[in-house]
């Protein structure tokens, strides 16, 4: 009897037992969405990719294909997966139907591969794709893709009953898609608010707002596919966009070790994301106070939305892991303790941002460093997702809206859209008519100028020029003149005269686009040729590095720096006025353009100019000032080859007599940063030099500071650069063009030079004086050698025609300018030379 109730007993525990490990594995069962389309355009039959089956577009019931004429192009080999073996074209617009049964976020996934056809080349196809509210593509096309197959990932908001996706040929060309997917997402996972950054406060309605996908990383672990991923997505290895890869060391745990919790489960990333993580290694630097940092190319002009995934893997005991998060300048999170958030380790934790520094820059950074207040020294990462989201048009490429793209509409819509601009056309004139009342009443009622806190500034330059200009705008009447014999002010332009030098701001005289705005090309009354920069007052980053600027050209003049002729503060506008460069920027005579190739001696010439410039800055000043952004895009050229130093948006006064450094957030460009600044946030003149380093070696190879398309090796010009310097085979990797042309001792000391200004350390890199007088050195030894009668000495310390002091090139005491031309000298008869800025005709610098 005993026995009997001892198995009845048994019995109920195993039951429930086996009924516990039930739930729980419906609780932790994948997500599966409600709509859930995955089609293989232009197939005949079902097609299994990633572990998913995807059906063809003629056979989904609850899909419509709207096309006037489309065609089915395949190909059985040459794809690089099943899902690309097939693909249906459009001739004319065309779209597909989805009828959708959950409303909210859903993602849309299209796979792009141009297979053979022998009646159009889909490789030169050219389209457009929207939805009924976002531009997903616009003009599309695999001549600007250096991939074989794209796969472009968005998540949409879909508010109706349905989701259209339209593709749109362009002129005279054909549409095409090889497969879809529309899948519903869990609604916890994009939130409506995030933290937005520069400056930080609450970001709401990112509900509305269209995402694409850029990057997401597993950081610190392998590739993870759709097919292990709950929700589809696919998770790439980090390390390729690491800034620099002994900075980080691997570290992992058990992937079941892994606690999730009620509010990060396996939809928000899988538990291999948080199973692996990058921590600091050895850098093998003096302060192990450095930074992991990735970088991530991205279009310019638009937001980013940021997810950070953390996960304390690496600490044995909580609270043994402090750090700081940082995006582009702007630290995201300040002395995180994770085990502190999640009252455990191993356990997930995410934060979410909004990064809008990118209006003006083609990179965007993630960091992690070790907090110096908790002296703990260590920081990780284990995921990290970046993406790009919907414009002021919508828009996740281009400007273009939905509505200019399909101009057709119901007709409904264009009644009500016909009212609303009846009404605001009648608001728009009231107002009208009371704005020119007001503003003739504040025009008689004025008397002296008003403009803007920080304007007027005392600003020196081309006095004989400004005073000529005054003087021409005195006779005209169009302009409020100052005296540059009794005071130092540049000249006010009146905003008429501004309208008419540029046509009215005619997008035919667009140099460049900017944070802080738009620079056009201008001629003056009197025929003056000028490049015109006007402030943007919605761009906070674009407005502080303006002021800037001013401030430091306001102190500053030398026939090497970029001089200012004035400014425009009326109506609002915040305008400057520089003569126009007429040889542009360096770079676009050393590559990316059909510009004739400078010779050796030219560009040993602008290199010494530039380095003069420098060299004036960090001495010439009563406090030194340090550029920060020194590259081929900041060296413009006037008409005579004279290189001038640009764009001072980013400068800081240098360190007083008593300190070593200044300690600032890290700004500048990628690929001519200086690591020993970038790892400290420690910034010196030296950083400078670094910089100027790169520039080197880009002028000598032609080639930009990085280039992620080539081998891994060469990607960053500055490693590369220096490994042939090592071997001393700089002339291998030299431009073409100069090849044979050069004096093998000038190029020696030229390589010298670059090498010893890419130095790890600062201390261990010469002055820009010192620079100078290589470069000079460089120089002399070029043009003596095509006097010499007699084989090249490589010794250099002999050759005859050479009245130069022996003396120790890279000595810090020592330092020689140019017949005794220090920073002091302002070289005042010879300011009159073209000058602007370095935005005008490559503005992605930052």
């Amino acid at each position: 009897m005993v026995k009997m109730k001892l198995g009845k007993w048994v019995f109920i525990i195993l039951a429930i037992v086996v009924l516990f490990e039930f739930l729980c594995h419906k609780s932790c069962a994948s997500f599966v969405p409600v709509d859930n389309y995955l089609i293989a355009c232009g197939s005949s039959q079902n097609v299994t990719f990633q572990g998913r089956t995807f059906v063809p577009d003629t056979e989904q019931s609850s899909l419509s294909l709207k096309s006037v004429n489309s065609d089915v192009a395949s190909s059985n080999s040459s794809a690089p997966s099943p899902i690309y073996q097939s693909a249906r074209i459009f001739s004319a617009t065309a779209s597909y139907k989805f009828e959708i049964e959950q409303k909210g976020r859903h993602w849309v996934r299209l796979y792009f591969y141009p297979p053979p056809n022998p009646s159009v080349n889909l490789t030169s196809a050219s389209f457009t794709v929207v939805t009924e509210k976002f531009v997903l593509l616009n003009n599309f096309t695999f001549k600007t893709s250096k991939r074989s197959y794209v796969f472009k990932e968005y998540a949409i908001n879909v508010t109706s009953d349905t989701l259209t996706l339209t593709f749109i040929p362009s002129n005279n060309s054909v549409a095409f898609v090889n497969a879809i997917e529309v899948v519903s997402i869990p609604d916890a996972i994009f939130p409506d608010q995030a933290l937005a950054l520069d400056p930080s406060a609450p970001f709401s309605g990112l509900s509305e707002l269209g995402l694409e996908t850029v990057y997401r990383l597993n950081v610190g672990g392998p590739l993870i596919t759709a097919q292990n991923d709950t929700l589809g997505r696919t998770w790439e290895d980090d390390e390729k966009y690491l800034h620099v890869n002994s900075s980080a060391v691997r570290v992992s745990v058990n992937p079941s070790s892994i606690r999730y919790t009620a509010s990060i489960t396996a939809e928000t990333a899988p538990n291999w994301v948080y199973a692996t993580a990058e921590a600091m290694g050895n850098a093998n630097v003096a302060d192990v106070n450095f930074n992991i940092t990735w970088v991530f190319p991205v279009e310019p002009n638009f937001r980013y939305f940021v997810r950070v995934h953390l996960c304390d893997i690496a600490s044995l005991t909580m609270n043994n892991l402090v750090f700081n998060l940082y995006i582009n300048d702007d630290i995201a999170i300040g002395s995180v303790d994770l085990s502190s958030l999640t009252n455990s380790l191993n356990t997930p934790y995410y934060k979410d941002f909004v990064s809008n520094t990118s209006v003006d820059s083609d990179t965007l950074t993630v960091s992690v460093g070790p907090d110096t207040m908790a002296d703990i020294t260590n920081a990780t990462m284990s995921g990290l997702e970046v993406m790009k989201i919907s414009n002021e048009a919508r828009s996740m490429d281009g400007l273009s809206s939905v509505e200019s793209l399909l101009p057709d509409k119901p007709s409904k819509t264009n009644k009500v859209g016909i009212i609303i601009g009846c009404v605001v056309g009648a608001v728009a004139a009231v107002a009208l008519i009371g704005v020119c009342y007001c503003y003739l009443v504040a025009r008689k009622s004025k008397t002296t100028h008003q403009g803007h806190p920080w304007l007027p500034l005392p600003l020196y330059g081309n006095s004989q020029t400004m005073t000529k200009m005054s003087t021409t705008s005195q006779k005209s009447g169009t302009a409020s003149c100052i005296s540059l014999a009794s005071s130092n002010l540049g000249r006010f332009f009146m905003f008429q005269e501004i309208l008419d030098a540029t046509n009215k701001f005619d997008e035919s005289l667009l140099l460049g686009v900017g944070g802080f705005g738009r620079v056009y090309k201008g001629t003056l009354e009197d025929g003056t040729k000028v490049a015109v920069k006007r402030g943007n007052p919605r761009s906070e980053q674009g407005l502080a590095e303006f002021r800037t600027e001013i401030e430091m050209l306001s102190k500053l003049r030398h026939r090497h720096l970029v001089s200012l002729i004035g400014y425009c503060d009326e109506r609002s506008e915040m305008i400057l006025v520089y003569e126009y460069m007429a040889n542009g920027p360096l770079r676009s005579h050393l590559y990316g353009t059909d510009l004739p190739p400078l010779s050796w001696k030219q560009r040993l010439e602008i290199c010494i100019g530039a380095a003069r410039g420098l060299h004036y800055l960090h001495t010439g000043a009563a406090q030194s000032i340090i550029h920060r952004d020194v590259k081929t895009t900041n060296i413009l050229l006037d008409e005579n080859f004279v290189a001038k130093v640009a764009d001072f948006g980013l400068s800081k006064t240098g360190p007083a007599l008593d300190q070593t450094h200044v300690s600032t957030a890290v700004k500048g460009s990628f690929g001519y940063l200086d690591p020993e600044y970038f790892r400290r946030q420690q910034l010196t003149e030296k950083s400078d030099v670094y910089s100027f380093g790169v520039v080197l070696m880009e002028v000598l190879c032609t080639r930009p500071a990085l280039n992620p398309v080539l081998p891994r090796e060469q990607v960053n010009i500055a490693e590369w650069a220096m490994t042939w310097q090592k071997k001393g085979m700089l002339d291998q990797i030299m431009d073409s063009n100069l090849v044979g042309k050069v004096n093998p001792a000038s190029l020696k000391k030229f390589g010298e030079t670059a090498e010893k200004c890419l130095a790890e350390h600062g201390v261990d890199r010469p002055s820009m004086g010192d620079v100078l007088w290589n470069l000079e050195y460089a120089l002399q030894l070029e043009e003596t050698s095509s006097a010499l009668m007699e084989p090249e000495d490589n010794s250099t310390n002999h050759i005859p025609g050479i009245q130069l002091t022996p003396l120790e090139p890279f000595d810090n005491s020592v330092t020689m300018i140019d017949g005794g031309n220090s920073g002091t000298d302002d070289d005042g008869e010879d300011v009159a030379t073209s000058a602007v800025f370095s935005q005008l005709v490559n503005p992605r610098g930052r």
